[in-house]
């Protein structure tokens, strides 16, 4: 079974006004295609074949811009946040709310990315999948040393590459994870929830791992991040 995929395209991108008055953070070019696009060809490159993208604000252009997907050999299909329920469910809530086609059958381990990172050479390695779903861990999370803006950290990697809370966070979450259905239990579809509480929750479990990122990754947060990327 091959593993399936949600980018998290729904947000408002306040920091990146005023280009994200008119046209979706994700949207974005970097590099002379939209910044999700190059996740897209990352996907399909890793033999991914079918990718959620939820969305809220300004939704009506991801579709315009990306089609189907099948340009890129995938099937592109759309949680569309904003028109079902009013806006954006954040980043639980929408993983919550697209569940049914990330795990049609109920516990299969899938890939969740941010639509406004950059991370040309992260390889959605299927072995890596596999692996996974073989722990019983409910999340696989990459991480990158604390960047200026969030110098307090969010994780402790210890042994084993388990993740604590405990001690010096040195370690923030790259929004590159596996993670399983149950991460977010209990949380109903529609409902606007965010992510840290169950990944906290997780580690306290000791059901969570992680791994440094160490390829090129860029959290793209202002006009000037943008257009130093090219």
């Amino acid at each position: 079974m091959s593993a399936r995929a949600l980018i998290l395209a729904a947000g408002r991108g306040e920091r990146m006004r005023p280009l994200t008055d008119t046209t979706p953070k994700p949207l974005l070019p970097v590099r002379g295609r939209p910044m999700i696009e190059w996740h897209l060809l990352a996907l399909a490159r890793a033999g991914v074949r079918e990718v959620v993208i939820n969305t809220a604000w300004r939704e009506e252009q991801f579709p315009a811009a990306l089609g189907d997907g099948s340009r890129w050999g995938l099937v592109i299909r759309w949680s569309a946040e904003g028109a079902t329920y009013g806006g954006a469910l954040e980043t639980a809530g929408g993983i919550a709310t697209a569940l049914p086609w990330l795990a049609p059958h109920g516990d299969e381990a899938f890939w969740v990315v941010s639509g406004d990172i950059v991370a040309p050479d992260f390889g959605f390695d299927d072995a890596e999948r596999r692996r996974f779903e073989d722990s019983g861990d409910l999340g696989h999370l990459w991480l990158v040393p604390n960047p200026e803006f969030n110098t307090r950290g969010d994780f402790a990697l210890g042994p084993g590459g388990r993740l604590s809370r405990d001690g010096e966070r040195a370690w923030t979450y790259a929004n590159l994870a596996l993670l399983r259905p149950a991460i977010v239990a209990g949380i109903e579809t529609g409902t606007r929830a965010p992510l840290g509480p169950p990944l906290f929750a997780a580690a306290a479990a000791g059901r969570l791992s992680g791994e440094p990122w160490r390829g090129e990754w860029h959290n793209v947060g202002t006009p000037a991040q943008l257009a130093a990327l090219g």
